[in-house]
């Protein structure tokens, strides 16, 4: 029997959020209904907000979220009622061009959930990222729900559905950090201190973190970050060479997604280096970068997107690594709220005073 619960829509482009009664179906073939225990407010969902991703309003907003199955459709066998799940974006489908070559993280073809969560006059809502999950409980594929250990918090956790793992696998998966290496990452949010995290454990030697905000350099050093650079008062390219010998940085991450950070990463990364655009860059940016620059410099362009993971495989292992207290997921809890304080939290992320506000139900 559908329930009927609270969760927190966008209902236009720009207008502050709202707390509504949302109708969750029962679960049907290849479905899930998970209680929602912990859900990180990321800057997607404001992006939502604002009409950044697409125009399908009203959004049930929230994504990086961890909770309890409740509830399966027919034919599922990934989960089980009273597993403790961490919810994704990358439902692979095991059938793809991507799939069918051996590499999932890149599936083409995720899954969401077939049937509409809806408001209680009807309306079909669009959920954020597929998931939708500041809600009480929330209707997903199976595939989106990624067991764990339930002695892990589930604020915390729920950190791996997007911002953490976007970093982490921005350095580990996609640049490919080694031991050894000297990685410099612009931004210095949730996603680039992620991004530091992830190196320290790769075994990075030199780890720089660029941003504006010395509160946030002060911040990544308790993420692994050996030295700080402050871009509005140095110029960032130098202060990297100056760094690692002259040479720019075996790898360079950008957590920012702006013209001229992408740019600061192209020629601040040694040369035959590789570079990671992991922050999202709004649909109307364009760069200009003189071809024989790209041509001469060697090394990698790359993209990330959701650091290259794959949900069964990373999750877990981070999980693990965070409960041997080698990976500090809780460092990226700055408050924990209600659902009805998101809007407060959006404000709060804009001025950089946060790393994640994260719902707890």
């Amino acid at each position: 029997m559908p329930q009927t619960v609270k969760g927190v829509i966008a209902r236009s482009k720009g207008a502050p959020v709202e707390l509504a009664d949302i109708v969750i179906p029962d679960p049907g073939p290849g479905e899930a209904v998970v209680k929602v225990e912990a859900c990180g407010v990321c800057h997607t969902d404001l992006h939502y907000r604002e009409g950044g991703i697409n125009d399908d309003f009203p959004f049930l907003l929230g994504h990086e979220a961890a909770g309890t199955v409740e509830a399966v459709g027919p034919g599922v066998t990934e989960v089980a009622p009273g597993d403790f799940v961490i919810l994704n974006w990358r439902a692979v489908c095991g059938q793809c061009r991507a799939c069918a070559k051996g590499e999932p993280w890149y599936c083409f073809a995720t899954h969401n959930a077939t049937q509409k969560m809806t408001l209680t006059d009807g309306t079909e809502l669009s959920p954020a990222l597929g998931i939708g999950a500041f809600v009480e409980k929330t209707l997903v594929a199976a595939g989106q729900c990624t067991k764990v250990d339930r002695e892990a918090s589930a604020a915390a956790a729920g950190l791996l559905g997007c911002g953490v793992m976007a970093g982490f696998g921005a350095a580990v998966n996609t640049g490919g950090v080694r031991r050894g290496d000297s990685v410099a990452v612009i931004g210095c949010g949730g996603v680039g201190n992620a991004a530091i995290a992830g190196s320290a454990l790769a075994g990075a030697t030199t780890i720089i973190a660029v941003d504006v905000d010395d509160r946030k350099l002060e911040q990544a050093k308790k993420f692994g970050a050996t030295h700080t650079v402050n871009s509005k008062d140095a110029d960032a390219v130098e202060a990297i060479q100056g760094l690692t010998g002259g040479h720019g940085a075996d790898v360079v991450v950008d957590a920012v997604g702006l013209p001229q950070t992408y740019k600061q990463a192209f020629y601040a990364r040694d040369l035959a280096g590789t570079v990671v655009l992991v922050g999202v860059p709004r649909p109307d940016v364009t760069i200009e970068l003189p071809l024989i620059d790209i041509f001469g410099r060697g090394g990698s362009l790359k993209s990330s997107w959701y650091g290259d993971c794959l949900p069964s495989r990373d999750f877990p292992m981070l999980i693990n690594l965070y409960r041997q207290g080698r990976f500090d997921l809780d460092g990226f809890v700055s408050e924990t709220i209600g659902l009805d304080e998101v809007e407060g939290a959006f404000e709060k992320m804009h001025h950089g005073d946060v790393l994640r506000s994260v719902v707890v139900l």
